[in-house]
């Protein structure tokens, strides 16, 4: 079995071009991520429990979440940077 160093893979990667790049970073991106769920039942029954538990929070107090003023500006420097 052959050996592939990380430098090298990425010395090969860093050669490609800017398109052929891009499409590298974004498999590997995608490979970090939980495997996708194809069952729209099991997708719909996380979401609903996601929702439960953060409306259980904003209900107790633990989260107070964010002001629109704060949100509204953080997203606009993020986009103006």
């Amino acid at each position: 079995m052959m050996s592939i160093d990380f430098e090298e893979v990425l010395r090969e990667a860093l050669t490609l071009p800017t398109q052929a790049r891009a499409a590298v970073a974004a498999e590997l991106l995608a490979s970090l991520d939980e495997p996708v769920v194809d069952d729209a039942d099991a997708v719909q029954a996380a979401w609903a429990d996601e929702l439960e538990q953060r409306a259980r929070r904003a209900r107790s107090g633990e989260d107070a979440g964010e002001s629109w003023p704060a949100v509204r500006d953080r997203v606009r420097n993020a986009l103006t940077r």
